[in-house]
């Protein structure tokens, strides 16, 4: 990312993140005067301790920041697709089934799922470009926590048992997982989770930098673990990878601005496209939970997946982008919506704003992790090459040397009077119609976040409306009219998401919350 001015920030802020322990470092690092990306890169580096399901040093994400004068830029640390790919036969990938309850679901793992990492490269280019407080200093929460322990949260028990193949696959990552009271199960929410390999790693990479990942031993021990074990990764692509910086999507909803993930991403055009749609269809005299309003969202989800599929956004999002906002299309949809006007994974999400004004909006992701631990026992590597929702055009199919598309959306929008609020949501599929919900919750309704994000959502995905309780009968029957079939769901769900978000009101006032369905906490200072 391109260096500037660093974030200033008075001690103070509000974080809302997936978990205690990451939200606890973040204010950590903003009591000791680190601004907004301080306490991101901070709070990045604990959710490898205290979310390992969802985040991983061998992942990667996108991180929005915004300048206290309201300049902003995407840190763009997804994964990569190597560089060559070694014949199927020579490959370990392989399905498992991670059991839900209700349903279970296939996963592809194994070291040829692996693509190439770069939450490390984003952590120091975020730093690098932003950061006021030293990296050592950053990494010392997570070091504290991976070395002395960390009790995981109920949350994240429940989604270890889910994945409980994956770590099972492998006897490192099985070992790694194990109860410490009793090495034949895994680990269990309320139980104390240590992990002192990944401490010695978080302490060497901000002693020797980056290059020790991408370029040094870490580099050389992946490389050579992928070549015996059936990886496609080589040294070559860990070296080649970069951060990219890119200029965010904006658009404005309402008056309000927003930012969000732009493409090769999809999640955040998708956004942008169903508020587009929604803004001259929908108006807020249509009270929350209404038929009108039920029925409005419900037809701009149908409708905003109808249009993802004609610009074949999965393909190439960049030209999909053109093709999605383009006057025609854009025009033909809306049409489809307006008489109503009247009446796809394992991710973790944080917002951060400072007292100053600044903000950092980050999601992270794992994938659902490939099931092998590196050989230095520090993280395990992402499962993103087994994902079916990033091969849209099937396993082993993907572009060569090719940063891969996401769903993920860290978003921030401002307010005409300058209030700033800073969002973002894990939940593969359902990351779009989450976000989409709390904006529209916020923005046109007025609620306070702890209302907009505890507020029930519905999501539409094909023909086919999963719905929360707390609608009336009326009201889900005029979104159920938009579907070939519905599920009503009996309790919110960790399935529609789980949005975590804050916000700065023009006073300087701030607040925040964490999504209950995703164990999220809001902590303010």
């Amino acid at each position: 990312m391109t260096a500037g001015p660093a974030l200033s920030s008075p001690r103070g802020g509000a974080v809302a993140a997936g978990d205690p322990s990451t939200a606890a470092a973040a204010i950590e690092i903003l009591s000791d005067g680190g601004n907004a990306v301080d306490a991101a890169v901070a709070a990045m580096c604990t959710a490898c301790v205290a979310e390992p399901v969802l985040a991983s040093l061998g992942g990667g994400g996108f991180l929005l920041a915004r300048q206290a004068d309201g300049r902003a830029s995407l840190c763009d640390f997804f994964v990569q697709t190597p560089r060559r790919k070694r014949p199927q036969s020579a490959i370990d990938f392989k399905p498992i089934l991670a059991d839900f309850g209700t349903a279970t679901q296939e996963f592809q793992i194994g070291l040829g799922a692996a693509a190439t990492p770069g939450l490390v490269a984003g952590l120091f280019a975020a730093h690098r470009a932003f950061g006021r407080l030293p990296m050592h200093r950053l990494v010392e929460p997570a070091v504290r926590m991976a070395r002395d322990g960390v009790r995981l949260s109920q949350i994240q028990g429940l989604l270890l048992s889910i994945v409980a193949p994956i770590p099972l696959s492998h006897p490192a990552s099985a070992e790694r997982f194990a109860s410490p009271a009793d090495p034949k199960r895994l680990i269990a929410g309320g139980e104390r989770f240590r992990w002192p390999a990944l401490a010695n790693t978080l302490e060497a990479l901000a002693r020797e930098g980056e290059d020790l990942f991408y370029r040094g031993e870490i580099a050389e021990r992946i490389a050579a673990q992928c070549r015996h074990g059936g990886g496609h990764l080589t040294a070559h692509d860990l070296a080649a990878y970069r951060v990219i910086e890119r200029r965010p999507l904006a658009l404005t909803y309402r008056r309000h601005q927003v930012l969000t993930n732009p493409p090769p991403s999809s999640g955040g055009v998708l956004i942008a496209f169903a508020l587009a749609l929604l803004e001259p269809a929908f108006t807020s005299e249509a009270a929350f939970g209404s038929p009108a309003h039920l029925r409005s969202l419900a037809r701009v989800m149908r409708l905003t997946g109808r249009a993802r599929l004609e610009a074949r956004i999965a393909d190439a999002a960049e030209a999909a982008a053109d093709r999605l906002f383009g006057p025609d299309l854009l025009r033909r949809y809306r049409q489809e919506v307006l008489p109503f006007a009247q009446a796809n994974r394992g991710t973790t999400h944080i917002s951060i704003i400072d007292r100053a004004g600044a903000a950092a909006s980050v999601t992270l992701t794992n994938g659902e992790g490939c099931g092998v631990m590196a050989p230095d026992d520090a993280f395990m590597l992402n499962n993103m090459l087994g994902e079916e929702d990033l091969n849209p055009r099937g396993f082993h199919r993907w572009p060569k040397d090719t940063r891969l598309s996401s769903m993920m959306a860290p978003t921030l929008a401002t307010a005409p009077d300058g209030a700033l609020i800073a969002l973002g949501s894990g939940g593969s599929n359902r990351i779009r119609s989450a976000i989409l919900q709390v904006l529209v919750n916020l923005i046109d309704y007025g609620m306070t976040p702890e209302q907009a994000v505890r507020a029930p959502r519905l999501h539409f995905e094909g023909d086919f409306l999963d719905i929360e309780p707390g609608f009336s009968d009326e009201a889900v029957a005029a979104a159920a009219g938009e579907a070939t079939g519905e599920k009503l769901w009996p309790a919110p769900n960790l399935f529609f998401g789980g949005v975590h978000t804050v916000w700065r009101k023009r006073s300087g006032v701030l607040g925040g919350a964490g999504d209950p369905r995703r164990g999220g906490v809001v902590e303010i200072i």
